[in-house]
């Protein structure tokens, strides 16, 4: 990477960018050829005899290494290169950081554990998350770049004449992106873990180092060539081993035309294991565990008082039978781990009921996976009610999820980079198809590991369970954990509760890859939660410093201060946002669902309407973006379980029309355009050298007079 300066001439010569982008290619191209032949090296090695640990610690300390190199000679204290990459990147190469940009922890690490756990329902986030980059090449990504500001603020500031509706883009812009990067740095400190054994927390920091490094020094510029790099490693850890699982199953290596064949046969085993009597026994024992907190819950406060006497009536009587260390220290461990008060011993036997509850139900809760949706339009009342619900939270899903992508800012910045309005239009193009290679594969990936786990998982003596299971159980208990429930010392599907956060992690070790491709997998999971956590702290340290600072408060700042200033401000903000994960404060996909709502509520209807329409002016577009975040927020706030614990909100929930709060955007976009036309209408045009703006951007053959 060393023959890359990025300090390449500002010439706009057809040749001089002829040149440049075949230095690109000839860059990359020997990059990615020395990660394959880095691959094939550890890979023998590891048949050597090099120990498992070395590889994750080799991987981990490479990779980030790797992109630290590349941050360190792309630092620059320029502003067009620090906020904007020069406004010269190639639209392939600016199509393929916006990919990785885009492939966060969510996509990379989530969406096919969404999918394996509900199958046909998870196919939202694919429509969703795809569609919106239809809605960006149509609506957004030319005329933003033809208004040619640095950021979305400031195209907000430009258009809507005046600081109050910047300001508020500035705050709906930290909110949005903060949520999205907390959600990230979640999945960098899962995968630090993974690969190096450190503790959750520490793996937090750790991982932050190599975000940092990237995004600290150069802005921009070293974020974009950064994200190429990585979007090169993610992808290929990626296919790897889908195509591996995909030639043991079927010997076919091309797992997205084939996994139809096996859905057809997870299907059938699903009814298989529905009907088994070791299933059902399993499931018998939930449901009378779930009946015995239920129990405890309806009898208190005095349920908890016996539990706590009889726990300590437990440990004082092994102390008087001189009973064996171990069986004490159980008992002590068992009387501690009763609940302090009624509110604990509430929320603690409220949520072991409802795990219960949900081990209880065929398949461990996962539905049919071709299933289309919940219920059933031609049973009774309560299945028709179901079925109606999971449709509209299905299609209120994707709406939120396609608003949302086009209204994110650390996406729509990366349109700001390329030379031209027709380059940032072909990069939207560029973005689709690199981003199409992952979600074409990740339902293919959720039907095969589930085929492996249903036919050669269960059915396993305890004994005789892959390594993988302990090893994840022990990164954390939450994402997976396994337990004999019925005492036969025979793997049942619903004795294992697993997350969907570890299912493209654990693929290699499902199938029985050797553990190098694990490490690969963990390495371009890890550069999926960078790449998307670059961008991200890099869009609020700019939204801070050149927006707030520069923009409002000191315009006569020197170049030097403002990106000096955003340094500062991406090390704070990144330290908070790693502070925040370390407390594990909700699963990644809702967090990132939570940033899709907020970003398309607040920006979505300011950006369409300032584009398309004259007419919309100043106090629309700030009151719209207020009411449309707000209700948004509100509804987040008393709907979401984690939420309503931050807020104190004690109030039974009641849903909008059934829309599960991952949906909440839904009800804040029709909100943000009504009240903008309302309010625009209502007061006065904006600026006559605005609305001329607006249609030159628009039709920039029409003279402006």
């Amino acid at each position: 990477m060393a023959d890359i300066s990025f300090d390449h001439g500002a010439g706009s010569a057809r040749a001089d960018k002829h040149a440049f982008k075949r230095q690109l290619n000839k860059v990359y191209g020997w990059y990615t050829g020395g990660f394959i032949a880095f691959i094939i090296v550890l890979a023998i090695l590891e048949q050597a005899g090099l120990p498992r640990n070395w590889i994750g610690f080799i991987f981990l300390f490479a990779t980030v290494g790797l992109y630290a190199g590349i941050g360190i000679m792309s630092r620059t204290t320029d502003a067009a290169e620090y906020y904007v990459a020069g406004r010269r990147v190639p639209a392939v190469y600016n199509g393929m950081a916006t990919g990785a940009d885009w492939m966060s922890a969510a996509s990379f690490i989530g969406m096919a554990g969404t999918l394996y756990l509900t199958g046909f329902s998870g196919l939202a986030f694919i429509l969703g998350w795809t569609g919106g980059y239809c809605l960006v090449a149509l609506l957004l990504a030319p005329y933003l770049r033809k208004f040619g500001q640095f950021t979305i603020p400031d195209f907000l500031g430009a258009r809507y004449e005046g600081n109050l509706p910047r300001f508020i883009g500035i705050v709906a812009a930290i909110l949005c992106s903060f949520t999205y990067v907390v959600a990230q740095i979640y999945g960098v400190g899962l995968i630090t873990t993974r690969l190096s054994g450190l503790a959750f927390e520490v793996g937090i920091f750790v991982g932050l180092g190599g975000i940092l490094v990237c995004s600290f020094l150069g802005g921009m510029r070293a974020v974009t060539w950064t994200q190429v790099a990585q979007y090169i490693i993610l992808i290929i850890a990626y296919l790897v081993p889908v195509i591996w699982l995909s030639v043991k199953q079927t010997g076919v290596p091309v797992p997205q035309a084939i996994y139809g064949y096996q859905l057809e046969k997870v299907s059938k085993r699903g009814d298989e294991l529905r009907a088994d009597p070791k299933e059902l026994e399993v499931a018998g024992i939930f449901k009378a565990r779930a009946a015995e907190f239920d129990a405890k819950l309806k009898g208190l406060p005095g349920s908890l008082a016996t539990e706590k006497a009889a726990a300590g009536k437990r440990v004082a009587d092994l102390r008087a039978a001189n009973a064996a260390p171990a069986e004490i220290d159980a008992a002590e461990k068992a009387l501690a781990a009763v609940p302090r008060d009624e509110a604990a011993a509430r929320k603690a036997w409220a949520a072991a009921k409802a795990s219960n509850e949900t081990q209880a139900k065929p398949l461990a809760g996962m539905p049919n996976h071709a299933q289309i949706y919940a219920g059933d339009p031609n049973g009774d009342a309560e299945a028709k009610k179901t079925f109606d619900e999971s449709r509209r939270n299905f299609l209120a899903l994707v709406f939120c999820l396609m608003v949302g992508t086009a209204a994110l800012p650390h996406i729509l910045m990366r349109y700001y980079t390329t030379p031209s309005v027709r380059e940032a239009r072909e990069s939207v193009t560029w973005s689709l198809f690199f981003i199409f290679l992952l979600y074409f594969t990740a339902p293919a990936l959720a039907v095969l590991v589930k085929f492996e786990v249903f036919n050669v998982l269960v059915g396993t003596p305890f004994n005789e369970l892959p390594a993988w299971i302990a090893n994840w159980s022990k990164v954390d208990a939450s994402l997976l954990s396994v337990s004999d429930v019925n005492k036969d010392g025979i793997f049942q599907l619903s004795e294992m509760k697993i997350g969907g956060d570890i299912i493209v992690l654990a693929t290699p070790e499902i199938g029985g890859l050797p553990y190098v491709i694990s490490g690969m997998v963990a390495a371009g999971g890890l550069a999926a939660a960078l790449s998307t956590a670059d961008g991200l702290l890099l869009t609020i340290a700019n939204a801070l410093s050149h927006d707030l600072y520069y923009k409002m408060i000191d315009p006569n700042a020197p170049t030097s201060r403002r990106v000096a200033l955003s340094k500062a401000l991406l090390l704070v903000v990144a330290l908070c946002a790693a502070a925040v994960a370390s407390q594990k404060p909700a699963d990644i996909l809702f967090l990132v669902s939570a940033a899709f709502s907020f970003a398309a509520a607040a920006f979505f209807p300011a950006l369409v309407l300032g584009i398309f329409w004259k007419r919309a002016n100043k106090w629309g577009a700030s009151l719209g973006m207020m009411a449309g975040l707000g209700t948004t927020f509100y509804y987040m706030a008393v709907t979401q379980p984690w939420m309503r614990s931050v807020f104190g909100v004690t109030s039974p929930i009641e849903l909008w029309w059934g829309i599960q709060p991952i949906s909440a955007g839904l009800f804040g976009v029709p909100v943000g355009f009504a009240v903008i036309a309302i309010v625009s209408l209502l007061t006065g045009e904006p600026k006559k050298e605005t609305q001329e703006l607006v249609e030159h951007v628009r039709y920039p053959d029409l003279k402006r007079a």
